[in-house]
């Protein structure tokens, strides 16, 4: 009405000022900047509420689980403002986003703001902010739905549940301020299990030939694919455990001795085209954007982690680019398919559009969040160039990704001709055939706009159905050029990425799409998962964590118990079933019925033995252990027996060796395990003794690297608490000494650090000092950084004056340039070059990098070797290390070569 005055509330700020641009004067656009109260953690109660049914969790489970909530500090002022704005208003919209958890912030500002009872309140709703979206909302409102607030404040109050009965368990048995959590653990379980996978996987290897045969107008290279009659055997054959598959048992596994032979066997042999097949290609695109899928490509394709993808969404989407970001919902609306058919006619021509419209189906039955897929907001898209002078950097990344994707879904399909050739050859007594395949795009289709990108595989042959074949005849002889022995060892199944995971939690039916980004951010902040490259490598506290709650508390990471409780959800959210039945039925259900309820089942947990929790046998008496400080390796002293008590105890303490923190699960091996416990004795290696004290320096190999240490005299008689007893003094070693050779001199020199350079004008003194990111000069609280360790001992007064006269440079230092250039990488489309790092000389694209070996010549690298090197290092993920790498093989024999290669293939997963 004319001259009323309407109040808007929303989440954010950005999504205020954008709404506000399309509201007149007479409305008021705020924003909650979140939710505004959450239930508080029981420390955190009144006084007199501790010792009542809220006490334990902030959730009186005694009474149809009611929690108690409180406005959170920061939000006080907003909450203020925004009752002042709400006196003036003649009515109230709830414009939160339209999913549980924007209906749970419409309830709760509903129920803190107590707007008057004869004041209109309207709950606003809409998935894309464009002037006609939001006049549309405003005449289509309708009342808060209290099934999807129930669902929300149920999956708030089962994560309370579960983390506050399982943590204190954690905190117990494996370490403090550890978490347990309904979605997390079941996630941390996952990359857990992948990597025992690769800690049990058995390497195979296998040979194969690859010859290079050529047809009236080009060559091309094919595979062997039998030998004699039999089948050769693949990666894929083989299973984790290095044995041949049960179906595969027929198959001929070829070693270097016997491919070099065949070889030999069909020199000067002609190929025969003995089948060739040919058959129509056709390629659908992509299904529109979910949250899930969104995550994915983005980290194939632009590096995003899931929680940077989704933060860069939520801008597109407060500021009317894209519409609602969390979905798991494939559909267009009539809108968007005109749109996207109308520019992708517009910008390809109308062949590349199909006759009809694609409509697209969600295959989970329990999508929910949103009406509508990922797309450019409005009704008539803007391409990339016409946003590109508003956003930049990820914005306009993200958003060009998003607009490909929504207009390739409504375009024609990729069309061509797949062909398949098998090649005999007959000599010597001996047979083979060989078979090679090709697709031929004719029509590009959807293509021309976008291509989804694939995953990391098992199999490196992906890619070989890419490659075009000449013309030839069923009958044709051809030209063997030459017959290459190639050695192949198999692979462990990859680790997951953030993408991958998230694939593998949807796929399971667990979590939902506003969960993705902030369980994946949640295990990598806890510690339990840790990041090398893209690859989720697991802790060895997440082994320990997730092992006490497989043996003692199953259910609650069982990935389909965790499936079967989101749809319990998503049927709450329908209005299915009740809150307070169901979390009743889950936290004290008696297990006559279904599973065991949470609180029975913690309850009727004996004494758990934290010991065999915190332990996994490495082999031949070696046991890593997950202690408090970190996880390390033990073995019996070899003196123990000699020294065991009439009891059979040993008086002789184990050996123990920490481990490194670059040291991945699945490359401590029996032989790692025995070098870290051979160079880390108990004791460590005594030097001789610092003349000054007279007290003895040894050096040891620490979790940090190899240090030294003086050794300070114990009095037994002496009362006073270990922690306020002098400390030994400690220095790392240098990069350019080594544990073994140092000798008393260097240990004195490092622990005569810092030294003191001298003072400068003003009478400020200046030392030397060696840290973890290298030699540096301190001047008060102004540090410099020095280009070589030996400067710590050698830099006078004037060389530090002169640095400091300098400007400080801000961030990082200038970087080096590099070493040698290498041209581009295929793969990553970058240049490679190689530069000095702190560990050595080392191969990059500026993603990849790749140390060079010991034999390395710097002058003889070449960009084939370099590229090689890349390629071998993304596909097996971090470098491993302990024993677990292949030997190379070589071949001398090959048919007008006597080159043979050994490359890595990957197995099928």
């Amino acid at each position: 009405m004319p001259g009323s005055r309407h109040l808007v509330i929303v989440e954010s700020p950005a999504k205020a000022r954008t709404i506000a641009r399309y509201l007149g004067d007479d409305y008021v656009v705020e924003a909650s900047v979140g939710h505004i109260r959450d239930i508080p953690v029981p420390r955190d109660l009144p006084t007199d509420m501790k010792k009542g049914p809220y006490g334990k969790f902030g959730v009186d489970v005694e009474n149809g689980f009611d929690p108690y909530y409180v406005v959170s500090p920061d939000k006080k002022k907003t909450v203020a403002e925004l009752k002042k704005q709400l006196k003036d208003a003649d009515t109230l919209y709830l414009a939160t986003d339209e999913d549980r958890e924007g209906e749970a912030i419409a309830w709760h500002l509903l129920e803190t703001l107590k707007p008057k009872k004869s004041l209109p309140v309207h709950r606003m709703v809409f998935h894309e902010i464009t002037r006609d979206a939001i006049q549309a909302a405003l005449t289509n409102t309708r009342e808060i739905d209290d099934h999807l607030v129930d669902a929300q404040e149920t999956r708030r109050i089962l994560d309370r549940l579960v983390g506050f009965e399982l943590s204190p368990v954690l905190w117990r048995k494996i370490r403090p301020s550890l978490s347990a959590g309904r979605v997390q653990s079941v996630a941390t379980r996952l990359v857990v299990e992948r990597e025992r996978e690769r800690m049990a996987f058995v390497p195979s290897d296998y040979w194969d030939v690859t010859g290079t045969f050529s047809g009236e107008d080009a060559a091309f290279t094919a595979r062997i694919s039998t030998v004699d009659g039999s089948r050769v055997a693949t990666g894929s054959d083989f299973a984790d455990d290095g044995t041949l598959k049960k179906k595969a048992a027929s198959a001929t596994v070829l070693t270097e001795e016997s491919a070099t032979a065949l070889v030999t066997a069909l020199e000067g042999a002609k190929a025969r085209v003995a089948s060739l097949e040919s058959k129509p290609y056709t390629r659908r695109p992509a299904a529109p954007f979910t949250t899930s899928s969104l995550q994915q490509e983005a980290s194939r394709k632009l590096r995003l982690g899931a929680r940077q993808t989704m933060r860069v969404a939520q801008g597109l989407y407060e500021n009317g680019y894209i519409t609602y970001m969390r979905t798991d919902s494939v559909a267009l609306s009539s809108e968007a398919i005109s749109a996207s058919r109308a520019q992708a006619a517009e910008l390809y021509g109308s062949q590349y559009v199909p006759d009809k419209p694609r409509h697209y189906q969600t295959k989970s039955q329990n999508a929910q969040e949103a009406h509508e897929a990922i797309r450019p907001a409005g009704d008539r898209f803007r391409t990339p160039a016409q946003v590109a002078g508003q956003l930049s950097g990820d914005d306009f990344r993200l958003y060009e990704l998003i607009w490909k994707r929504t207009v390739a879904s409504q375009m024609a399909d990729a069309k061509g001709t797949t062909s398949s050739v098998e090649l005999a050859l007959e000599q010597g007594g001996r047979a083979a055939t060989f078979r090679a395949s090709g697709t031929v795009i004719t029509f590009r289709g959807f293509m021309a706009a976008y291509e989804e990108g694939r995953d990391a595989s098992r199999y490196g042959d992906q890619d070989e159905n890419d490659k075009r074949l000449p013309q030839m005849s069923e009958g044709d002889e051809l030209d063997v050029q030459e017959l290459v022995p190639d050695g192949h060892t198999t692979t462990p199944p990859p680790r997951y990425t953030e993408a991958s995971l998230v694939r593998a939690l949807e796929e399971r039916g667990i979590g939902r799409p506003s969960t993705y980004a902030s369980t994946v951010t949640t295990i990598q902040d806890r510690g339990y998962v840790l990041r090398r490259g893209s690859a989720l490598v697991p802790s060895w506290t997440a082994f320990a964590v997730v092992k006490l709650l497989e043996e003692h508390f199953g259910p609650f990471i069982d990935y389909d118990f965790t499936a079967q409780m989101e749809e319990q959800l998503d049927r709450m959210a329908r209005g299915d079933i009740g809150r307070s039945e169901y979390l009743q039925d889950f936290y004290t259900s008696d297990g006559t019925d279904g599973p065991i309820g949470l609180k029975p089942m913690v309850e009727q947990q004996g004494d758990i033995d934290a010991r065999q929790i915190n332990s996994i046998p490495i082999g031949e008496g070696i046991t890593l252990r997950v202690g408090r400080y970190g996880a390390y390796v033990e073995r019996a002293h070899p003196d123990a027996e000699a020294g065991s008590t009439s009891s059979g105890e040993s008086e002789t303490p184990p050996q123990r060796a920490s481990l490194p923190d670059d040291l991945a699960p699945d490359e401590l091996t029996v032989e790692r395990a025995r070098e870290l416990l051979e160079r880390q004795k108990d004791d460590g290696r005594v030097l001789g003794q610092d003349p000054a004290t007279g007290h003895d320096v040894i050096v040891k190999d620490g979790r940090y690297g190899p240090y030294v240490t003086e050794v300070l005299p114990e009095d037994p008689e002496d009362k006073t608490p270990k922690s306020k007893r002098p400390k030994p003094r400690t220095a790392s070693l240098l990069q350019s000494m080594d544990l073994a050779t140092v000798g008393i001199e260097d240990a004195l020199k490092l622990l005569s650090l810092p030294r003191v350079v001298g003072t400068d004008e003003e009478g400020t003194e200046i030392t030397a000092q060696n840290g973890r990111y290298g030699p540096y000069l301190k001047k008060g609280t102004d540090s410099r950084s020095l280009e070589t360790e030996e400067q710590i001992f050698s830099i006078t007064l004037d060389e530090a004056k002169a640095i400091y006269a300098q400007p400080k440079q801000r961030g990082r230092a200038a970087a080096k340039p590099p070493l040698k250039e290498l041209g581009t990488d295929p793969t990553s489309e970058k240049p490679i070059v190689v530069k000095d790092g702190r560990f050595g000389a080392y191969i990059t694209d500026g993603t990849t990098n790749v140390t060079l070996r010991r034999d390395d010549s710097l002058e003889a690298l070449t960009h084939e070797v370099a590229v090689e090197r890349l390629a071998e290092k993304r596909a097996k993920g971090p470098a491993k290390k302990g024993g677990r790498s292949t030997t190379r093989k070589s071949s001398s024999t090959s048919k007008k070569s006597t080159t043979s290669k050994k490359s890595t293939s990957t197995k099928k997963s």
